[in-house]
């Protein structure tokens, strides 16, 4: 069936994620996963029986309390009590869209049968995705090692028939929604709240979505970026790709070839009457915007390597005979690129507002603030500050997260990864570009019209009748938060094709 992905040992990419989400496909397990899941359990079931020391998680406390060993009629409700314990969440509710993410990043997580844990439970957290029944969880709670544990409790709840769920929008106890499928709560065996506990889930599953964003938002950055160019009669010469053959970083020369691409057969463009030079944040597009689509694809490796990974812990190898405590459950690696997105998705935004700021400031024939009779009008004046305000909100959220820890556990989890914090704070800079281009696409397509009757390309003019439809040219002053709204649904809205993104 086309309309159903099959979990699997085949990877999981960006592009096939988006696509899981767009086509809102159903998930199900493949034969494959399906043996891995089965053998893991039953091997977990004969060492636990064998089992002549305590093995950690699986009969012993977690954490500091790693040498309280458990008795065999109480390891059940040990994985109870865990997860029971450890959902202590607060502060906003996680995007479901995120949530959903969560939900089958931890199935692909426990598919590859180093997990321990029942066909029953995995296949329960499938019903949830493709029922639409999302766990209520909260952004708050989290350090980002020793698993993404109080946002990855709420996630597991409701396999217990507790905490809440989001259906249909609305948000109801998990009992009855177990209820109304004659579904009754896991019971839960060895080590298996650990292995939903223990986990990056949240961590990834925000970056797979803030990485999404950023693609898209890296793209359309150089289409408003372009639109900008003409608005500002920008000489076309630093986009030259011999300028950027000399220094040939990928993002760089990826870029300078879609603005020349963009702009191909632009009357303004081909026009003589062109300054010498332009301020920076048009000559420099290419090595600025170029810098964090590199940075995207780096993150993008990083969180591609994470998503296909076991990252819970122990770690079960039946073919090697071992159960191993290790540390793959630290979110060092995602902290670090999350920050790093967070600051390459800032520039993309400091960038794009010094365009906006030059285009209101009544240079290159260009009336003030983009209104015709200023004074009487405001025009675009205001519209930049916002830009401004938002740009300098930015700054303070690129701060990094990762280089913090602080010591919990009585000292046995002494260094922790912060990366949940890195996590929710990128994807409001990421939400936050999304609203400073859209402020550059109203001032260069406002801009623009002043070019009359030159044109832009045929790309652009398409592109801009199509805004057009939603945010028409302003005459005199009216109500811009509208227009800075539509203008965000507008961004928000387009779908661009995965060859042109990925």
């Amino acid at each position: 069936m086309n309309n159903v992905h099959y979990i699997s040992s085949e990877l999981l990419d960006l592009p096939t994620l988006k696509d899981i989400l767009h086509l809102q496909k159903k998930l199900a397990l493949s034969e494959e996963s399906i043996l891995n899941i089965k053998k893991s359990h039953s091997y977990l079931e004969t060492k636990l029986k064998e089992a002549s020391k305590p093995v950690y998680g699986i009969n012993t406390g977690f954490g500091s309390l790693c040498n309280v060993e458990i008795s065999q009629e109480n390891l059940s409700k040990l994985q109870e009590n865990l997860v029971m314990s450890h959902a202590c969440g607060t502060g906003d509710l996680v995007p479901q869209i995120i949530v959903k993410l969560m939900l089958l990043l931890k199935v692909q997580s426990l598919s590859y049968g180093n997990s321990g844990v029942q066909l029953e439970t995995v296949e329960r957290l499938i019903d949830f995705y493709n029922h639409d029944i999302l766990p209520v969880i909260y952004t708050q709670g989290s350090l980002g090692a020793s698993g993404d544990l109080a946002p990855l409790a709420h996630l597991s709840l409701p396999l217990l028939g507790m905490g809440e769920v989001y259906v249909a929008g609305k948000i109801i106890a998990s009992e009855k929604i177990l209820k109304k499928h004659d579904w009754k709560p896991i019971v839960l065996q060895a080590k298996e709240g650990l292995a939903l506990l223990n986990g990056t889930q949240f961590m990834s599953a925000y970056g797979v979505y803030t990485l999404l964003k950023s693609h898209k938002l890296s793209y359309l950055a150089d289409v408003i970026s372009a639109v900008s160019i003409d608005a500002f009669n920008c000489n076309m010469s630093p986009y030259n790709g011999l300028v950027h053959l000399v220094r040939p970083h990928r993002g760089q020369v990826k870029t300078a070839e879609r603005i020349l691409e963009l702009l191909d057969g632009s009357e303004i463009g081909s026009s003589e009457n062109k300054m010498v030079q332009d301020p920076y944040s048009f000559r420099c597009i290419p090595q600025v915007h170029g810098a964090s689509k590199d940075t995207i694809v780096f993150v993008t490796k990083t969180f591609k390597t994470e998503i296909n990974s076991v990252t819970d812990n122990p770690n079960i190898f039946v073919g090697e005979d071992l159960i191993i405590s290790g540390g793959n459950f630290h979110g060092q690696p995602l902290a670090l690129g999350l920050d790093y997105l967070a600051i390459a998705m800032a520039e993309l935004g400091n960038i794009s507002e010094r365009r906006t700021f030059q285009l209101v400031s009544g240079l290159r024939g260009l009336p003030d603030f983009l209104v015709n009779n200023p004074g009487l009008n405001s025009g675009f004046m205001i519209p930049q500050y916002t830009a401004a305000s938002i740009v300098s909100q930015n700054k303070q959220f690129a701060t990094p997260a990762s280089v913090d820890s602080i010591v919990s556990s009585n000292g046995q989890e002494d260094h922790v990864s912060m990366g949940a914090n890195a996590a929710t704070k990128c994807l409001k800079v990421v939400e936050n570009i999304e609203t400073i281009l859209a402020i550059e696409l109203m001032n260069a397509s406002q801009a623009l019209a002043f070019r009359k009757p030159e044109k832009s390309s045929e790309f652009i003019e398409q592109f801009l009748k199509s805004y057009r439809e939603v945010v028409p040219f302003v005459e005199d002053d009216r109500l811009l938060a509208n227009d800075i709204h539509a203008s965000v649904a507008f961004i928000q809205n387009m779908e661009i094709d995965n060859e042109i993104l990925f």
